[in-house]
């Protein structure tokens, strides 16, 4: 034992070697899958950036959710896509750690501004004359703010802490990135700690914000029910639903991960469980966004309208 305690550099991610023969295709799939995902998600951001009738509370929330997602997706897959198209399997120890805490602090950033747009819709629902004063653009930023600091902040000591541990083999880690579990399996140090902490870190950050959006939905569709007219209340659902879908969306492919039981042996299982939310919400959140939502679709048919005029009118 003692003569294994050297330091490893370097660990092996097997990736979908389970799926050897079926290696271009996943490529081919999972390149679609980010192109659209990255080519959507900056669609909307810019479109919330540049156009003034997304200047609201509801869309600057979208537009940082819709960042987050694109920093997600080029966290994970470029690195993925390499794997199989080359058959690189090797990710150095600092490079491992830094895509681990990268996915860890935009999940937590995610359930945040979530829980902040779940907040939003509770105000201008269940709060409508005092919603203006309430949520003004400065105190939309300061909680949008407030979400990315928790996220990158929140799991700091826990990266310290994992920075301290001991790998002395083996070095195989059967995922495609760089995930917290299959990290401290690997580890010949005592993890039981890091294991609890990180329970206590998704209690607080995961479990809490969607608590308080439970809540506010309960508010939230109570209130709408109490609309008399039908279209009234048609039209306030149609504000919250693509939000609701987000959010189940989202919350129910990571509880589907991480909260229900499975025994150490089963990390192959996970690996595929996890592409619910790594591929999932990315992809779906611009198509649940631009086809539910006449603001956004009018602002991309003003954008598209002023590129046609631009380039072919002279």
């Amino acid at each position: 034992m003692l003569g294994n305690q050297s330091r490893i550099t370097e660990f092996i991610l097997l990736g979908f070697q389970d799926l050897a023969d079926f290696q271009i295709l996943l490529f081919l799939t999972f390149l679609v899958i980010y192109i659209v995902a990255v080519t959507g998600n900056i669609l909307i951001f810019v479109l919330v950036i540049f156009d003034q009738h997304l200047h609201t509370p509801m869309y600057l929330f979208l537009g940082n959710i819709s960042f987050l997602e694109f920093c997600y997706t080029s966290n994970i897959f470029p690195r993925m896509l390499s794997a199989l198209l080359t058959g690189g399997k090797v990710i150095s120890f600092s490079s491992c750690f830094t895509q681990w805490y990268i996915c860890a602090t935009l999940i937590v950033t995610e359930c945040c501004l979530l829980c902040a747009m779940s907040y939003d819709r509770y105000l201008a629902v269940c709060k409508p004359l005092h919603y203006a004063t309430m949520m003004k653009t400065q105190t939309c930023v300061q909680l949008a703010a407030t979400s990315w600091l928790c996220g990158f902040t929140v799991f700091l000591p826990l990266l310290i802490l994992m920075l301290q541990l001991n790998f002395c083999g083996p070095r195989e880690m059967d995922h495609y990135f760089c995930d917290y579990f299959p990290i401290l399996q690997l580890s010949c140090s005592d993890t039981r700690m890091l294991k609890q902490l990180s329970y206590m870190v998704a209690a607080m950050f995961v479990l809490f914000p969607f608590l308080l959006i439970v809540i506010s939905y309960v508010y939230v569709i109570t209130a709408i029910f109490k609309i008399p007219s039908t279209t009234g209340r048609q039209k306030v659902f149609s504000t919250c639903s693509s939000h609701l879908t987000v959010i189940s969306i989202f919350y129910g492919s990571v509880i589907v991960v991480y909260m229900i039981p499975k025994t150490e042996g089963k990390g192959g299982m996970g690996k595929f469980l996890s592409l619910l939310y790594i591929v999932l919400p990315p992809l779906v959140n611009p198509f649940i966004y631009t086809l539910r939502n006449q603001e956004v679709r009018e602002a991309l048919r003003n954008v598209i309208g002023r590129i046609m005029h631009h380039h072919f009118i002279p």
